[in-house]
């Protein structure tokens, strides 16, 4: 059992930036890829970024590849994600999701999830 509990959102001006982080249970942390993923309202929700157990993989979304950095800290048992040149349509509430074993894009591949943390960027 993981469980996981994000922090870091807010409202910030487009531009700007924040980082969320995730801070997952359990002894074996690193046997987990970690992904993040976020849903507007009136929207499914979205892969934005995912990180294997080791840390050395990354994947993003198109949308935010180059402007989003996803990272963890086995020794913590935390992942992050930087988010920088936020834009007003990257508005959402933002998820972690932890699978065991490879990562995956896909939402209903991961186990366990967060409560959310919401993320406003305003025009």
């Amino acid at each position: 059992q993981v469980q996981l509990v994000e922090s870091g959102g807010g409202l910030v001006q487009a531009g700007g930036s924040l980082r969320l982080s995730c801070a997952a249970s359990g002894r074996t942390f690193s046997w987990y890829a970690m992904g993040w993923f976020r849903q507007a309202p009136g929207k499914e929700r979205e892969f934005v970024a995912a990180i294997r157990g080791s840390g050395v993989t990354t994947y993003y979304a198109d949308v935010v590849k180059g402007r989003f950095t996803i990272s963890r800290d086995n020794a913590k048992n935390t992942v992050a994600l930087q988010m920088n040149s936020l834009k007003p349509e990257d508005t959402a509430v933002y998820y972690c999701a932890a699978r065991p074993g490879s990562a995956t894009m896909v939402a209903t591949g991961y186990d366990y999830w967060g409560q959310g943390t919401q993320v406003t960027v305003s025009s």
